[in-house]
């Protein structure tokens, strides 16, 4: 279970890029050249773009796993969405994710691989938490303390979750919010990037405005329970 309070780390572009080429260059390293990259979805989208165009590969496909929602809200089981669309018999495959956290997506996306008998299968991530009981391949960062990472393709909807969370039971002005995300996960993010999360969550139904208040609608979910949407 995430606890109530957690650290956040918000990546920038450049940080993730060179993660990226650390990783590549240890693939290189290793003489391993896949015939395929297997991107898992949505996290190793474009971990596996970058790092597929340092290795100069262009043999790139995807499936998609659910097992995180917004906000570190973990779903009730691990499950496959979108699935493998082409075939990988005999053939030596390079999976990529973003991240490993508790291991599970990386332990559903090895066994479903098996199934289709691929020659070999292995597994890279940008960042390995040691929380984590499976241990990739390749890794270019090997992390000891639990935080829940913020990669740049994902602040606006991890946001989006965590404002959420910050007004389930409490109405808050902008300036609540933004001492609420610094005070319960150590999130400091710009004042427009909380209005824009700001006015997708209105949009949505979830919240209204009332003056310089925002409050969670009577009768949702929640926020634990509704940040987990696909």
């Amino acid at each position: 279970m995430i606890p109530e309070k957690i650290t956040c780390e918000l990546m920038s572009w450049e940080d993730f890029y060179t993660l990226a080429r650390t990783l590549a260059r240890q693939i290189k390293q290793s003489r391993f050249r896949p015939d395929l990259v297997i991107a898992i979805g949505r996290g190793g989208y474009v971990p596996a773009r970058v790092v597929c165009d340092f290795l100069l590969l262009d043999m790139l496909t995807s499936f998609k796993i659910e097992h995180w929602g917004m906000a570190a809200q973990e779903k009730p089981a691990v499950t496959i969405r979108f699935p493998l669309a082409v075939d990988i018999r005999d053939k030596t495959v390079l999976v990529i994710d973003d991240v490993t956290d508790t291991g599970k997506t990386q332990e559903v996306a090895i066994a479903y691989l098996k199934g289709f008998n691929p020659k070999e299968i292995r597994t890279a991530v940008l960042q390995h938490k040691d929380s984590s009981p499976f241990v990739p391949d390749y890794f270019a960062s090997r992390e000891h303390e639990w935080r829940w990472i913020i990669y740049p393709w994902a602040v606006h909807e991890d946001l989006v979750g965590f404002i959420e969370k910050v007004l389930a039971g409490a109405s808050r002005d902008e300036h609540g919010i933004m001492t609420a995300l610094s005070e319960r996960y150590q999130l400091n993010v710009p004042l427009s990037a909380v209005r824009d999360a700001l006015e997708d969550l209105v949009g949505m139904g979830l919240i209204s405005r009332s003056g310089n208040l925002y409050m969670v609608n009577t009768g949702t979910l929640p926020a634990e329970e509704s940040s987990g949407r696909p």
